[in-house]
């Protein structure tokens, strides 16, 4: 798995597990209410990551945007007073809510870029309204070869600008084969997704959504080779995870 982890060069945020840094590669301008449900999270005010909302008083997010690993190679929570997130806005700079994250729960097997969720307890519950929405959590596996939506504010490039307003993209889910022959890595609980080069996630995507059919099926863990290359992008599958989810979030309705 060493090994696997030095072919992974650009996780989007393992670069720096511990110093987060922060636009979808080849992405458009999203709209006002596009996407309800997208998060941008920020530790110490700045924008280091995304999320969506899966109901009044969690987010999910990427393990690897609030852990940091100790000397043994294990992997904690960190001050959950460090992080807030702004919903209902596509600006990540202004409008929308602010609201403090009281509670990082991370799943208690990630490493080596699998099982990379976590959940955001929030302090106050969100009111929902056209740009703030849960949005559902997958509720089967997602075909191969289907469309499937991500956003985010992640950097242009590989080093390059952060866009002001949230971007998306359209990318193509794949095999674990194909994706296997394509960056070395296969599992249950990854879905990679496709696209040309110039396209994908990049720093700063980390932990936002992929979307297929109106559910939420990935939460952006990894690229390979430095952003909007013509490998694929590695999420962790939510399908997986459903149930990991729905126990430790203590949502009325999910």
């Amino acid at each position: 798995m060493k090994n696997l982890c030095l072919l992974v060069l650009a996780a989007l945020l393992g670069m720096a597990a511990a110093q987060p840094s922060s636009r979808i590669v080849g992405g458009e301008d999203a709209y006002e209410g596009q996407f309800p449900h997208q998060i941008s999270l920020r530790r110490s005010g700045s924008h280091t990551c995304g999320g969506s909302i899966i109901c009044n008083k969690y987010v999910l997010t990427a393990a690897h945007c609030v852990t940091y690993e100790d000397e043994d190679g294990k992997y904690h929570p960190l001050e959950a007073s460090l992080y807030t997130i702004r919903a209902g806005s596509i600006n990540r700079l202004m409008g929308g809510v602010i609201k403090q994250v009281v509670e990082i729960i991370v799943h208690e097997n990630y490493g080596n870029f699998l099982n990379d969720v976590a959940l955001l307890k929030l302090e106050n519950p969100l009111v929902f309204s056209a740009n703030i929405a849960p949005i559902p959590l997958a509720s089967q596996e997602t075909p191969v070869g289907s469309p499937v939506g991500i956003s985010g504010w992640g950097r242009l490039k590989t080093n390059g600008d952060i866009p002001i307003k949230l971007q998306y993209n359209t990318l193509e889910s794949i095999s674990k084969l194909k994706c296997f022959t394509s960056i070395l890595m296969s599992s249950d609980t990854l879905i990679c997704l496709a696209h040309p080069a110039g396209n994908g996630a990049c720093n700063g995507d980390s932990g936002g959504p992929a979307t297929y059919n109106g559910e939420l099926v990935g939460v952006a863990g990894f690229v390979v080779g430095g952003c909007g290359t013509s490998n694929p992008d590695g999420y962790a599958k939510v399908f997986y995870h459903v149930e990991w989810i729905k126990k430790h979030a203590d949502c009325s309705v999910l």
